[in-house]
């Protein structure tokens, strides 16, 4: 799985398009926003950026409530909930190669360079980003869909699928709100992107679910050794007699 992210953000960042598509994709999607209502990139970064204390929260939950919760998350899962990891790493893997196709073929330039009068909050203030997540592994037109939102809502189910206590279920339910939320108030995702982002997870999920289904099939159809725990034990009618010609 770590393989593959390195593999994953390796690709994606040979993978940037033309910065003139990008630059026209980005005002297409302004305006189908406008067009819906949903046009509230600069309404969710105004208090964001008038806050020195919201926006480090805001780039914090950005930088550290992605791949350092995705690591952690997944580290515990594979440890404890085996079955929760192979469904999560699927839906991860489905949805990355799906991403990876469409930040190749229709690149988009995120608000924070499109002109809209937003401020790119986290390369501004925040040196972290960074560290962990070198330039030469990112397509900054790579903004459609939004991976960090989709994988913190399967990151979050996840976590809502293990959870044993009821904090570390209220943590699966808040976190990918928390990271939507950030994507945009960052500047670095549009709503659309957000929207793109769950619709892509959600469909990668059922692909998951399918393959979980298809593993616990052939787990069913293999053959027990002979004695085996699982094996099924013998009837009551099947038992020897223990008195052998007693009368009845």
């Amino acid at each position: 799985m770590v393989l593959g992210m390195v593999v994953y953000f390796g690709v994606r960042g040979q993978t940037e398009g033309s910065v003139g598509a990008a630059f026209d994709h980005a005002q297409d999607i302004v305006t189908l926003e406008q067009n819906l209502g949903i046009d509230i990139e600069g309404v969710v970064q105004g208090p964001v950026e008038a806050s020195p204390t919201l926006e480090t929260l805001v780039n914090w939950i950005y930088i550290w409530g992605h791949w350092p919760v995705i690591v952690a998350t997944m580290l515990w899962l594979v440890w404890h909930h085996r079955e929760v990891f192979l469904r999560l790493r699927d839906a991860m893997m489905l949805s990355g190669a799906a991403g990876m196709v469409i930040f190749a073929t229709y690149p988009v330039a995120p608000p924070r360079l499109a002109d809209l009068g937003l401020v790119d909050t986290v390369t501004e203030s925040s040196y972290a980003y960074r560290v962990l997540q070198p330039p030469a592994f990112v397509n900054q037109y790579a903004a459609v869909p939004s991976l960090h939102a989709g994988w913190d809502l399967l990151i979050g189910m996840a976590i809502v699928s293990a959870a044993t206590t009821t904090w570390l279920r209220m943590v699966g339910v808040a976190m990918p709100v928390l990271m939507a939320f950030a994507v945009v108030a960052t500047a670095n995702h549009y709503v659309l992107d957000v929207v793109a982002g769950i619709a892509l997870v959600l469909v990668a999920h059922l692909g998951a679910l399918a393959l979980e289904r298809r593993r616990r099939r052939i787990r069913a159809a293999r053959p027990r050794p002979p004695g085996s725990a699982s094996a099924d034990p013998p009837s009551a009618a099947s038992q020897p007699d223990p008195h052998p010609g007693a009368p009845s």
